[in-house]
Protein backbone atom coordinates (compact mmCIF):
# COMPACT_ATOMS: atom_id res chain seq x y z
CA UNK A 1 0.00 0.00 0.00
CA UNK A 2 1.07 3.54 -1.02
CA UNK A 3 1.28 5.76 1.21
CA UNK A 4 1.24 9.24 0.57
CA UNK A 5 3.66 12.03 1.93
CA UNK A 6 1.74 15.03 0.63
CA UNK A 7 -0.22 17.36 3.53
CA UNK A 8 1.29 14.97 6.25
CA UNK A 9 -0.68 11.76 5.34
CA UNK A 10 0.18 9.17 7.49
CA UNK A 11 -1.85 6.48 6.36
CA UNK A 12 -4.13 5.27 3.55
CA UNK A 13 -6.80 2.48 2.87
CA UNK A 14 -7.96 2.33 -1.02
CA UNK A 15 -10.80 -0.10 -1.30
CA UNK A 16 -13.17 -0.47 -4.25
CA UNK A 17 -16.89 -0.71 -5.25
CA UNK A 18 -19.68 0.19 -7.47
CA UNK A 19 -21.68 3.01 -7.79
CA UNK A 20 -25.65 3.31 -7.58
CA UNK A 21 -25.34 3.50 -11.62
CA UNK A 22 -23.35 0.31 -11.80
CA UNK A 23 -20.13 2.00 -12.44
CA UNK A 24 -16.86 1.06 -10.76
CA UNK A 25 -15.79 3.12 -7.84
CA UNK A 26 -12.80 3.91 -5.78
CA UNK A 27 -13.00 4.69 -2.12
CA UNK A 28 -9.64 6.36 -0.39
CA UNK A 29 -9.23 6.66 3.16
CA UNK A 30 -6.85 8.70 5.24
CA UNK A 31 -5.37 9.90 8.05
CA UNK A 32 -3.26 12.62 7.68
CA UNK A 33 -1.36 14.81 10.70
CA UNK A 34 -1.87 18.78 10.28
CA UNK A 35 0.10 21.38 12.38
CA UNK A 36 -1.22 21.98 15.43
CA UNK A 37 -1.31 18.38 16.75
CA UNK A 38 -4.46 18.08 14.46
CA UNK A 39 -5.01 14.81 13.54
CA UNK A 40 -7.55 14.51 10.66
CA UNK A 41 -9.45 11.65 8.44
CA UNK A 42 -10.19 12.08 5.55
CA UNK A 43 -13.05 10.04 2.73
CA UNK A 44 -13.02 10.70 -0.67
CA UNK A 45 -14.61 8.92 -4.02
CA UNK A 46 -12.86 8.58 -7.32
CA UNK A 47 -10.48 10.82 -6.46
CA UNK A 48 -8.57 9.85 -9.35
CA UNK A 49 -11.14 11.55 -11.61
CA UNK A 50 -10.79 14.96 -10.27
CA UNK A 51 -8.91 17.82 -11.93
CA UNK A 52 -7.22 18.68 -8.28
CA UNK A 53 -5.20 16.39 -6.47
CA UNK A 54 -6.18 18.59 -2.73
CA UNK A 55 -8.71 16.71 -0.95
CA UNK A 56 -11.90 18.84 -0.72
CA UNK A 57 -13.17 20.58 2.70
CA UNK A 58 -16.01 18.23 2.53
CA UNK A 59 -13.33 15.12 2.20
CA UNK A 60 -12.54 15.70 5.97
CA UNK A 61 -14.89 13.25 8.52
CA UNK A 62 -12.75 13.94 11.46
CA UNK A 63 -10.40 16.71 12.61
CA UNK A 64 -9.48 16.43 15.93
CA UNK A 65 -6.72 16.02 18.45
CA UNK A 66 -6.94 12.39 20.10
CA UNK A 67 -4.96 9.92 17.79
CA UNK A 68 -7.78 7.30 19.49
CA UNK A 69 -10.49 9.33 17.95
CA UNK A 70 -9.19 9.84 14.68
CA UNK A 71 -8.84 5.70 14.93
CA UNK A 72 -11.94 5.34 15.54
CA UNK A 73 -13.12 7.31 12.86
CA UNK A 74 -10.81 5.96 10.27
CA UNK A 75 -11.63 2.65 11.23
CA UNK A 76 -15.61 3.09 11.33
CA UNK A 77 -15.54 4.43 7.55
CA UNK A 78 -13.23 1.96 6.55
CA UNK A 79 -15.78 -0.63 8.23
CA UNK A 80 -18.74 0.71 6.74
CA UNK A 81 -17.62 0.65 2.74
CA UNK A 82 -15.90 -2.36 3.28
CA UNK A 83 -19.69 -3.71 3.83
CA UNK A 84 -20.99 -1.87 1.16
CA UNK A 85 -18.32 -3.44 -0.83
CA UNK A 86 -18.91 -6.80 -0.19
CA UNK A 87 -22.49 -6.46 -0.62
CA UNK A 88 -21.93 -5.08 -3.94
CA UNK A 89 -19.64 -8.60 -4.87
CA UNK A 90 -16.33 -7.16 -4.25
CA UNK A 91 -14.69 -9.10 -0.84
CA UNK A 92 -11.68 -7.15 -0.66
CA UNK A 93 -10.01 -7.64 3.02
CA UNK A 94 -8.06 -4.63 4.20
CA UNK A 95 -6.28 -4.41 7.52
CA UNK A 96 -7.93 -1.87 9.85
CA UNK A 97 -5.78 1.68 10.22
CA UNK A 98 -3.43 0.90 13.78
CA UNK A 99 -2.13 3.32 16.12
CA UNK A 100 1.38 1.73 15.52
CA UNK A 101 1.73 2.41 11.87
CA UNK A 102 1.00 5.99 12.32
CA UNK A 103 3.73 6.32 15.02
CA UNK A 104 6.80 6.10 12.68
CA UNK A 105 5.61 8.84 10.28
CA UNK A 106 4.63 10.65 13.53
CA UNK A 107 8.12 10.23 15.24
CA UNK A 108 9.53 11.35 11.61
CA UNK A 109 7.41 13.95 10.58
CA UNK A 110 8.29 15.28 14.47
CA UNK A 111 11.82 15.07 14.60
CA UNK A 112 12.76 14.94 11.11
CA UNK A 113 10.17 17.02 9.76
CA UNK A 114 8.85 14.83 6.71
CA UNK A 115 6.33 12.01 6.56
Amino acid sequence: MQVSTDRGRFAERELHGVDDAGNDERVVIWIERRAGAVWAVGRAVNPHHRTDSAPRRDDYIFEGYELEDALVCANTALEDDLTVSEADGHGERLRPFTREELLKPLERWFFGRSA
